[in-house]
């Protein structure tokens, strides 16, 4: 028997990240098969992390330019996207998230009349300008999405107050914590290697991990940022170590802490080097969705830097709070915990408010049982 094709677009390591474990589960599966397609949105981040699963793209539409604007990756991307779909006629095609490239996939499935699945519905910050464009993106993928997978009950919640209807649901954990546990896995299993990727570290002082790049928190905010880290490098002798985001905006605001002493600017890591030196850390300070996920999973405090978040859960645990990126009340807020044993030990007890680590079968499961009633309905649509 023919296995059903089930498209999975990818276009940033986040999602690439997220969807290999779905990826991996599709590869066993003696119905459906994975068609791996990446956009080329970050296209070198992205073959750097599908590696690290031991997998690679079927289709790289290599789509990435220098200098793209968002709205120049969506207008590249819908129709090649769109001809893909015409050309397979997958059973589904599976996004992630929020960015661009899985709004391109989704809006591209919707014109072509292909069954679409979202992974990870329903995260809602409640502010369209922040996280910016992924609010903004994820609010539009709801719309168009036949299947929403929502990593927790909140996330479910959220969709069942925009209408969505409730049978279309499904809570199934978060995937991010299926990757870290392939990857947390690998690491003990084989050895963790990725030691000698980092900069020489001072055991005897506190370590943070610090990463910040999202669009929002481009010019003045990563400004401030920046300062509050030399603050504390300087004033507070703890070490940091920031992996810098190969973006413009990013790498100016940080390049004036190069000679600082104490922080270590160091290159993208892969994610198994990413996620052995977040184990490491005494706190992680970031603006980044997945690493809130991984840090509650990992017992390391995440302060985080933005004013709103779409994963509250986090705050609720107490394994997070929201900073911002004023300079000087992420310098307290730091302080604060690094300076109170017993927050400090509260902050770092493991918990899981984003799934244990199961998502994946779940979704491939719930996928098994949607192929063949879903897989007609193309035929409605006439696309040229």
């Amino acid at each position: 028997m023919q296995r059903g094709l089930v498209v999975c677009v990818v276009g940033t390591r986040p999602e690439a990240v997220k969807l290999a474990p779905i990826v991996l589960a599709l590869k066993d599966h003696p119905r459906l098969a994975p068609l791996l397609v990446s956009t080329g949105q970050h296209r070198e981040l992205v073959g750097e992390a599908l590696a690290d699963f031991a997998l690679a793209p079927d289709i790289d539409l290599e789509l990435m330019r220098v200098a793209q604007r968002p709205v120049d990756l969506l207008a590249a991307a819908l129709p090649r996207l769109a001809d893909l779909y015409a050309a397979r006629r997958p059973a589904a095609v599976v996004v992630q998230g929020d960015t661009i490239s899985a709004l391109a996939a989704a809006q591209a499935a919707a014109l072509t009349g292909t069954p679409l699945v979202h992974v990870e519905a329903g995260l809602r910050s409640g502010d369209v300008t922040a996280p910016f464009p992924e609010e903004h993106n994820r609010r539009l993928i709801a719309q168009l999405a036949d299947r929403h997978f929502a990593p927790t009950s909140s996330a479910r919640d959220a969709l069942l107050r925009e209408g969505i209807a409730a049978d279309t649901i499904e809570v199934t954990g978060n995937t991010g914590i299926d990757a870290l546990r392939i990857i947390e896995h690998s690491l003990d299993t084989a050895g963790d290697k990725t030691r000698s990727m980092l900069p020489r570290l001072d055991a005897a002082r506190p370590l943070l991990v610090v990463t910040a790049h999202r669009r929002e928190n481009h010019g003045a905010p990563l400004v401030r940022i920046a300062a509050a880290l030399a603050e504390l490098a300087v004033n507070d002798g703890v070490e940091i170590v920031l992996p810098v985001h190969p973006h413009p905006a990013v790498e100016a605001a940080f390049a004036p802490l190069a000679s600082v002493p104490y922080i270590h600017l160091v290159p993208p890591l892969s994610y198994p080097a990413f996620i052995g030196l977040l184990r490491r850390a005494t706190a992680v300070l970031t603006d980044s969705g997945g690493v809130q996920e991984e840090a509650p999973a990992l017992g390391v405090p995440a302060l985080v830097l933005r004013d709103v978040t779409e994963r509250d859960e986090g705050l609720a645990t107490g394994n997070a709070r929201l900073v911002g990126t004023e300079t000087a009340t992420i310098v307290a807020a730091t302080r604060a915990l690094l300076d109170d044993r017993i927050l400090l030990a509260r902050m770092s007890e493991p918990a899981l408010p984003y799934g244990a680590g199961h998502a994946a079968p779940r979704i491939v499961a719930s996928l098994d049982r949607l192929f063949g009633r879903v897989q007609a309905r193309a035929e409605l649509f006439e696309y040229a």
